[in-house]
């Protein structure tokens, strides 16, 4: 059958259906792979074509000796990327399984079957029913090797009579350590009311410290059986694998007898935390636990914000191209449409790609999961991210010093809204996790660690000095910074390791010192230049007092402590001035931006208020709302203050009457300031008593002249008794009279009359120069 690549729309479309066709063909090429399969030599794992038919640089590296071409991308590419806003690639293994537990990973990863999956094929699958396809096409795939049966139940029961308190637990651990031999196991008594004899139940690790491991079966009884006497009857009742079932049995057993549960050593568990903690602490190494690997879910992860849609098009590329020759279903959970809540651990505030991936191909090559292959992996995930218009970047954690991560059995979850809390199962671990979850700078601990941070300092050093933006030249210099401190932390190291040999010593105290003084720069991104100097003058002086006391011996270790503390403080003072050069760049144009913002804004929102209400209107209301605020400014200023309590009455007098005089404006028919009333209530209360003022009073004139109208003469109403005036020069007379007043009072100097505010004007500065005197007196 001819064949044709172009068919296909998509890259992995192609190189997916290319491999399938290779196999279908049964090529001379296949059968020379497969050849070598079975002789144990190097196979590819699959043969990836790109449209133009050239191998692919992409590939799986398989169990068989297999090496391929990888895809890399040098660290100064990498670090542009990052120090431009690039996002770190998380390709991150989340749990293994066997085949029985395929059907419970799909179905996370399908919400119950809420969510499609998309398998190898690109086939769309939803719904419970197109699960249980996928376990059967995969059901050959599985080893079906049975899992170590690391933990076990037991009861004893005893027939003989006992005593009471302390001498029946001794009496019981030794029968049960008598059956058991040295393994690891606790256990708790139940005596009988008649004193016959007790019965006892209990959990034990099923595998011993010289390598025997029973089966806690029929057989395995008849072996403990043996080993005691005729008096007591042994039998095991249950087994399982791995620290999550031995946790489970020995908190049910807590839960049965009320915390009366001993250990092999005599020791009391009182409670579910004490007996999680004894397995996961004591027992866990002993188990030796094995399960089969069969099934891989795999996390890819992008952050906050990021386009789902094209992530999830590169986490597709991403699959078709690292599992070529595998079979997976994967999903995209995308917190806008999961159907899962956030208190039962749904919507993550973050997009992400689950993945299930078989671990043998069909053809029998298996993945492999080192530490080279997830690095391989997150460069594979960034390239196919960058081709779908995601910044993202492979990352190392020795790329920026960060601290190694925690495993998922070193804590245990508190809640899974949002970022999910952990807490540590060891006070070792939860010194992990916090370190982890602070980002704390943590150097290398190997030599080739150490080479490769120093290439990566090199490199942020040329990207600090030679970058165009100063962000990037920000992010490079903290970076740099980072790296400072997680060299500083050998400080502390070296620090135990003197006290240890010369615990009293001076010289012991003045390093002591020195390193409190050089990891107080913790904060240095806030200190000012002043503050940075004094602390570097703190740091020297420490170092000098040390220099002085040093003797012959302890003079090696005293100028590698003093190397590594001048280096963090060099790096503190590069990025403090740094900082100060870019703030000062950017504050004059910024503020200057920001001036000519507001002017802009002003006279645009003058315009509007003069084009809908009219210039006289508008200059009205601006007056009175700008009095408003002041008075309002002027109140804000004093508030605790103390001894201002006239000056505060006086204003809020003052407030009051400013706002009345805007309300009568508004009451009058300014729309402006019912526009500002909208937004203040204080403003639209006093429009509102100012309306109701003036409805009152014009009704209180109404049937003041109908009550004490005059008989009709000239110029009346005879009907209505009121004075006929001419319409058109009612406006103009009122008009008149008020223009005369106002200019008699202009030439008499006195403007008080007319205006109820200014009569208090007085008042104000005298309260105001008491003010400005008091804070002087404060101030000298």
């Amino acid at each position: 059958m001819e064949f044709f690549l172009g068919s296909f729309s998509t890259d992995w479309e192609q190189r997916k259906a290319a491999y399938l066709h290779d196999l279908s063909l049964g090529s001379a090429n296949s059968r020379d792979e497969e050849e070598r399969r079975r002789t144990g030599g190097a196979v590819p794992a699959a043969r990836l074509l790109t449209g133009g038919g050239k191998p692919s640089l992409a590939g799986v590296r398989v169990k068989y000796g297999l090496k391929v071409r990888r895809a890399n991308r040098s660290m100064r590419s990498r670090f542009a990327g990052l120090a431009t806003g690039g996002q770190p690639a998380v390709v991150k293994m989340a749990s293994f399984g066997d085949g029985g537990r395929l059907g419970a990973m799909i179905s996370y990863v399908s919400r119950g079957g809420a969510i499609a999956v998309e398998n190898e094929r690109g086939e769309q699958l939803q719904g419970r029913d197109h699960m249980a396809v996928v376990a059967d096409e995969w059901d050959h795939l599985m080893s079906r090797r049975a899992e170590s049966r690391d933990v076990g139940t037991f009861s004893i029961t005893v027939e003989r009579a006992s005593g009471d308190g302390d001498d029946l637990a001794e009496e019981a651990r030794g029968i049960v350590r008598h059956a058991l031999g040295d393994r690891l196991h606790s256990f708790a008594i139940s005596p009988r009311s008649d004193r016959s004899g007790f019965d006892i139940e209990g959990v034990t690790v099923l595998r011993d410290r010289h390598g025997e491991r029973l089966t806690a079966d029929g057989k395995a009884t008849e072996i403990v059986q043996r080993r005691i006497d005729g008096s007591a009857t042994f039998q095991f009742t249950d087994y399982g694998n791995g620290t999550d079932y031995g946790t489970a049995r020995l908190r049910s057993l807590v839960a049965r007898h009320d915390g009366d549960v001993r250990d092999e050593k005599g020791r009391v568990i009182v409670d579910a935390k004490m007996a999680g903690d004894l397995v996961q602490l004591e027992w866990r190494e002993a188990l030796h636990s094995r399960k089969p690997r069969d099934v891989m879910h795999v996390i890819l992860s992008a952050r906050a914000g990021t386009n789902a849609e094209a992530f999830h098009n590169a986490a597709r590329d991403f699959l078709a191209s690292q599992f070529a020759s595998h079979r997976y279903v994967f999903s995209l959970h995308d917190p806008a449409n999961d159907p899962k809540d956030e208190a039962r651990g749904g919507k993550r505030p973050h997009v992400h790609v689950h993945a299930i991936v078989a671990m043998r191909s069909d053809a029998g090559d298996r993945i492999e999961t080192t530490i080279a292959a997830f690095r391989h992996w997150r460069l594979a995930m960034a390239q196919k991210a960058r081709a779908h218009g995601i910044s993202m970047e492979m990352t190392d954690r020795r790329d920026r010093s960060s601290p190694a991560h925690y495993t998922k059995n070193q804590v245990r979850q508190m809640n899974t809204i949002g970022h999910t809390q952990h807490h540590g199962t060891s006070p070792a671990a939860q010194r992990r996790y916090e370190a982890k979850r602070r980002d704390e700078p943590s150097e290398p601990t190997t030599a080739r660690g150490r080479a490769y941070q120093a290439a990566a300092r090199s490199i942020w050093q040329e990207e600090a000095d030679y970058c165009a933006s100063g962000d990037s030249r920000a992010f490079s210099m903290t970076q740099l910074t980072r790296i400072s401190e997680g060299r500083a932390q050998t400080v502390t190291t070296r620090v135990a390791a003197l006290a240890e040999v010369e615990s009293g010593s001076q010289f012991r105290t003045y390093v002591v010192k020195m390193a409190d003084l050089v990891f107080q720069g913790a904060s240095m991104r806030r200190m000012t230049r002043t503050e940075f100097e004094a602390y570097e003058k703190r740091v020297e002086t420490a170092l000098f007092q040390a220099e002085r006391t040093v003797t012959s011996d302890e003079k090696g270790g005293l100028m590698e402590i003093a190397k590594i503390a001048r280096e963090h403080v060099a790096a503190r003072r590069e990025l403090m001035e740094f900082t100060e050069e870019q703030m000062s760049k950017l504050r004059a144009p910024r503020e200057s931006s920001s001036r000519t913002a507001d002017r802009e804004d002003e006279h645009r929102r003058w315009s509007d208020a003069v084009e809908r209400h009219g210039l006289d209107a508008a200059a009205a209301a601006n007056k009175a709302l700008v009095d408003i605020e002041r008075v309002r400014g002027d109140i804000e200023k004093l508030q605790g203050r103390e001894q201002i309590d006239d000056g505060a009455r006086t204003l809020k007098e003052e407030l009051r009457l400013q706002l009345s005089k805007a309300a009568e404006l508004g009451a009058s028919g300014n729309t402006l300031i019912h526009d500002a009333a909208e937004i203040d209530v204080e403003l639209k209360t006093a429009i509102l008593n100012a309306e109701r003022e003036r409805r009152l009073a014009d009704r209180d004139k109404r049937e003041w002249s109908e009550a004490t109208g005059a008989a009709a003469g000239p110029g009346r109403d005879a009907a209505n008794d009121k004075v006929i005036q001419d319409p058109a020069t009612v406006g103009r007379a009122s008009s008149s009279q008020e223009g005369s007043a106002r200019a008699d009072a202009e030439r008499s100097g006195d403007t008080t009359k007319d205006d109820p505010a200014k009569q208090h004007v007085p008042r104000l500065e005298e309260l105001q120069r008491q003010a400005d005197h008091d804070r002087d007196d404060r101030e000298r």
